[in-house]
């Protein structure tokens, strides 16, 4: 018996009709399969409404992934693939295991010689990166910093020194709605002739993105409360 495959579907970055932002061939493959593991069942089923109106969503059978599964359980998901059923991993935002759950998904299915297959679509990293005007052949993606303010602070300091020493664009995130804090934590302890790019909402109409000096930062803050960002240091 064929195995089925694990198709590795993203998801739009915000309220924004999907096809606008990803290639056909991700809808035709929505249309083929019913067996899905997401991280919100909530939202992956509207996801799956928006591109594919007419599947019939009782037929859906969904596994949950997120911080309350049970690792145990997680290789069970790829028990259809083994009877020869594909199955789709969708991120709630961009693009599974990249800054997203699903990483262990696409390694238990490496294993298992399961044929991985990525779908194209909007990645929240490669898209500020892009856009930045930082190195896009040396860069790294940090997460989050830390939550404590001498911590983060700390943090924000070692990212500048691996920035300048390695010339290596750093990325990072934060919580929606600590992100005004974020940014004012970012001007003030950064050297100021270090370069800091904010991308806020992408691919949504909102969409901001610019890189400037930290220190031109200090009286031009937008207001990014509650809104997806990320942020991109590099000192020259």
């Amino acid at each position: 018996m064929m195995l089925g495959k694990l198709y590795l579907i993203p998801a739009t970055l915000g309220d924004v009709a999907p096809l606008e932002v990803m290639p056909i061939s991700v809808k035709k493959v929505i249309e083929e399969i019913d067996i899905f593991i997401v991280e919100n069942e909530k939202a992956a089923r509207g996801f799956i409404k928006s591109i594919c109106p007419s599947k019939a969503q009782p037929s859906l059978t969904l596994f949950p992934l997120n911080k309350f599964t049970d690792p145990s359980e997680i290789p069970h998901y790829l028990a259809p693939c083994m009877e020869g059923q594909s199955v789709g991993l969708i991120s709630d935002a961009g693009c599974p295991g990249v800054a997203d759950p699903g990483a262990e998904v696409v390694r238990l299915a490496h294993e298992q010689r399961i044929q991985v297959v990525p779908l194209v679509g909007p990645s929240s990293v490669l898209l500020a990166m892009m856009s930045s005007g930082m190195n896009g052949q040396n860069f790294a993606f940090n997460g989050y910093l830390p939550i404590d303010k001498s911590a983060r602070k700390s943090k924000i300091k070692q990212l500048e020194k691996r920035a300048l020493e390695e010339q290596q664009a750093q990325l990072f995130i934060e919580t929606p709605y600590r992100n005004n804090k974020m940014l004012q934590d970012l001007y003030q302890t950064l050297h100021p002739e270090t370069r800091l790019c904010v991308a806020c909402d992408l691919t949504l109409s909102t969409e901001f993105i610019q890189t400037k000096r930290a220190s031109e930062w200090k009286n031009s803050a937008p207001d990014l409360h509650k809104r997806p960002t990320l942020f991109i240091l590099q000192r020259d």
